[in-house]
């Protein structure tokens, strides 16, 4: 009869487990416009995975395969993934029942009569998991799992994007070095005649410091962009994971291509590319997840104990052991906090819904990025197009203001003002070249294209190409 009790128990209770209180994730359901507002060209869907390789620079290949392989926030990241890896299992082992053994020896003796006895057991002990609480617990679990696997997609984009800008960056203050002491040599050399012609009575002393103003201008920013690679190499060091030192680069920056192929794609698409979006998401997923742990602590709760072993009243003679067992069967369930577990579950409640606001200022962010980019490179294009005819037109009239001068056509105000106005264009085409191509950078990241492993890249074409 206790048998057949306890049976029935035991059956009742699997088939209350398999309810699971608490909501069920809804996954977000995109709702938005077909086509990006500054994106101009014909949706295709594709998006370059590795967008670096369309740079065509082996030193920058090299660069980032470093940083993603010792880089320490991609090694942290990892560490963190295999915390929540455990944690599943951890958390898993919850559900099922748990085995320890017990033993031990006692003596007492009163007057010289003394007695002796061990016993030794192994124990059994399960808590059924009532009202699904501890699958919303898995549940929640491997939610941070996944959280923590796109966490380091994230670092692992950013990082990408980070080393191939600071790498384009110094590539950059390289170029506007060699043109500062271009510019420095050249007007040292104007100086000297301007030296002479002022001993020989034939131009004023105002002309010679303006010349001197001139040299001093191109000569204050050569160690202004030494120090600005010294810096970059510093900050491109620690990306790779490495102490500061002396970066190796590849052909100089004007001799790059500074303009790519714009990557296109749906809007939609954001929302399985970008590993920001995904985490947030699967955080909301495990926040929900707890909602359903928190109302199933308000209901009762049954556990299973068991034991059998072997004891005996006479530790000297093995005759006297004996079978010893147990069973038994308890329900806890809370009675009266005073509102303890009800908020337990609002608090919950409401740290879902957080988690879900969360989420969508995410995708906000992601189509805002996306955007943003877009009118960079739409208005950058047309910037460098300008600045580069300034820059040209600047050179030419710089050659002509020294012919008139010499010439006596013109004064010497009017050389200065060409030096310093073609001196200040051929910087500003680098630097608005530079602009462009980390519009290009930004782009892919928000685009949240460039999976690195084998594995997540075809994990990745897979889930954007889910209808």
């Amino acid at each position: 009869m206790r048998k057949r009790t306890f049976y029935l128990s035991f059956l009742i209770s699997l088939v209350v487990s398999s309810c699971m209180l608490g909501p069920n994730f809804q996954k977000y359901q995109y709702r938005g416009p077909e086509k990006f507002r500054f994106d101009t060209t014909k949706v295709d869907s594709s998006v370059n995975l590795r967008w670096w390789e369309l740079m065509d620079d082996p030193v920058l290949d090299t660069l980032i395969m470093i940083s993603l392989r010792e880089n320490k926030d991609v090694l942290i990241a990892a560490e963190r993934i295999e915390a929540a890896k455990a944690n599943i299992g951890y958390t898993n082992a919850g559900r099922w029942p748990s085995f320890n053994v017990a033993g031990g020896v006692s003596g007492s003796g009163i007057s010289g009569n003394t007695k002796s006895g061990f016993q030794f057991y192994p124990e059994f002990s399960w808590e059924i998991g009532f009202w699904g609480k501890f699958r919303r617990m898995n549940e929640a679990a491997r939610a941070n799992y996944l959280a923590s696997e796109y966490s380091k997609q994230m670092v692992q984009l950013s990082l990408v994007s980070a080393v191939a800008s600071t790498y384009y960056s110094l590539l950059a203050y390289y170029d506007l070095l060699e043109i500062s002491k271009h510019t420095l040599a050249s007007r040292d050399s104007g100086l000297v005649i301007m030296r002479v012609k002022y001993e020989g009575g034939m131009i004023s002393e105002m002309d010679l410091n303006q010349a001197q103003i001139q040299r001093d201008v191109a000569a204050v920013m050569v160690p202004t962009y030494e120090r600005m690679i010294g810096l970059t190499e510093n900050s491109l060091s620690i990306l790779l994971g490495r102490l500061p030192q002396k970066i190796v680069v590849g052909e100089p920056f004007h001799k790059h291509k500074y303009e790519l192929d714009i990557p296109v794609g749906l809007p939609s698409e954001l929302l399985q590319r970008r590993p920001d979006v995904r985490m947030s998401e699967q955080i909301y997923r495990a926040a929900n997840a707890q909602i359903g742990v928190a109302e199933a602590l308000r209901w009762p709760s049954l556990s299973l104990t068991g034991m059998l072993g072997a004891a005996s009243t006479d530790l000297a003679s093995l005759n006297a052991i004996g079978l010893t067992w147990s069973a038994g069967a308890s329900i806890f369930s809370p009675l009266f906090q005073f509102g303890k577990n009800k908020r337990r579950v609002e608090m919950a409640a409401a740290d879902a819904r957080a988690a879900l606001l969360n989420y969508e200022k995410t995708v906000q962010q992601a189509f805002k990025d996306v955007e943003d980019a877009l009118v960079n490179i739409s208005s950058f294009r047309k910037e460098l197009k300008a600045q580069e005819s300034r820059a040209n037109t600047s050179v030419e009239s710089e050659k002509l203001s020294y012919i008139r001068y010499n010439e006596g056509n013109t004064t010497y105000l009017e050389v200065l003002e060409q030096q310093r106005s073609s001196f200040t264009a051929q910087l500003d085409v680098l630097t608005t070249r530079l602009n462009l191509l980390n519009s290009y950078i930004l782009l892919y990241k928000a685009l949240g294209g460039g999976w690195i492993t084998p594995e997540a890249e075809k994990q990745g074409v897979t889930e954007v190409q889910k209808p």
